[in-house]
């Protein structure tokens, strides 16, 4: 008994895993979020498996006789329109409840918008946050931008066509110097990345009504001058208590503070050492 979790493509119908094929022939069923568009996926590659709905309106009323049929043995696939499920996609209750029981959750890796925008956004990916979908409420989303300009990596947020350009806006407006790139139809026909300043990326959506899904990456902007020694302590100390190791916390703060990575590992190391 077994719960497959699988990535299908974002886009380009291509980019499925000869292994997501194979189960998705073998599975006694197959649970997706829309089953017409799951059903042209699978009518692309010619499997006839049967698919049953399961999305975030029916979910809860599922989960139940789902969890029965696979401890009784059945092996099943979870799918949603694009992507790798439960990414800001349906899923969470099902696969808690499932390995609950006792079922084999199985991931099946494959497409994910979020780690395709950032192998080519050119934002830092060695340390960022994926915060789902921007807050729709203008309050709410003031105050998320606030924590993304200050966080210590890269912010990563989808956001649909219709609200990406205020959003922009309001990184602009409260830093205007943050690099952003937008991506935008990622892996489809139109793929396109707009990179930026916050300034420079809000005034280019400005121009003509946005279409298609975005994916938004912020990095907060470079300090103005070199951080005090004190700052440069605090966050010293903040890495190392997240388990970081003297290497990691001078890569890290070398881009986010723009000092040289020597002296970060050396101011680094003396202090965690004094700290011992």
């Amino acid at each position: 008994m077994a719960l497959y979790i699988v990535a299908t493509p974002i886009g380009n119908m291509e980019d499925i895993t000869l292994r997501a094929l194979r189960l998705l022939r073998e599975v006694s069923l197959i649970l997706a979020e829309d089953t017409r568009h799951t059903r042209q996926l699978l009518s692309r590659h010619g499997i006839e498996t049967p698919v049953s709905s399961f999305h975030d309106h029916n979910e809860r009323q599922k989960v139940d006789e789902v969890v029965r049929r696979l401890r009784e043995g059945e092996e099943m696939a979870l799918v949603t329109d694009a992507g790798t499920p439960l990414i800001s996609d349906p899923g969470f209750v099902l696969v808690r409840a499932a390995a609950e029981a006792g079922v084999a959750v199985v991931p099946v890796p494959g497409a994910s918008a979020v780690l395709a925008f950032l192998s080519a956004a050119g934002l830092p990916a060695d340390r960022w946050t994926f915060v789902g979908f921007a807050p729709r409420a203008e309050g709410e989303r003031s105050t998320a931008v606030a924590s993304w300009l200050t966080a210590s990596g890269t912010s990563v947020c989808f956001e649909s066509p219709h609200r990406v350009a205020a959003l922009v806006a309001e990184i602009a407006r409260q830093a205007p110097a943050a690099r952003v790139v937008a991506g935008r139809e990622l892996t489809k026909q139109y793929e396109e990345f707009i990179r930026g300043t916050a300034a420079e990326v809000a005034a280019h959506l400005a121009l003509a009504e946005p279409r298609g899904e975005f994916v938004l990456g912020i990095s907060p902007p470079p300090p103005a001058g070199p951080p005090p020694d004190a700052e440069v302590d605090g966050w010293i100390d903040a890495l190392a208590e997240e388990g970081l190791r003297t290497k990691a916390i001078a890569k890290l703060l070398s881009k986010r503070l723009g000092l040289k990575s020597t002296e970060v590992y050396d101011r680094a190391r003396a202090r965690l050492k004094s700290s011992e």
